[in-house]
């Protein structure tokens, strides 16, 4: 599996990654890549965003109602 070195972080940055890190229970490098996923691969749908910003893995539970499909907002008339 690839490995990356990264130099030159500012210590305030490095403090709040640390602390990100223990307030989960995962180490910094954990932290890292899950930060690196995140911010590289976008999701399919914007309700799979709010989940993986706003979910159970991040502190928060989402009550989402169920929706039926409808079919798109013509824009053109």
């Amino acid at each position: 599996m690839p490995g990356l070195s990264v130099r030159g972080i500012d210590e305030e940055v490095y403090r709040r990654l640390k602390i990100r890190a223990a307030e989960y229970g995962i180490s910094m490098e954990e932290a890292v890549r899950r930060i690196i996923k995140r911010s590289v691969i976008s999701p399919e749908h914007l309700g799979k965003l709010a989940t993986e910003c706003f979910g159970p893995d991040n502190g928060s539970e989402l009550d989402l109602p169920i929706r039926e499909p409808h079919e798109p907002i013509d824009l053109n008339g």
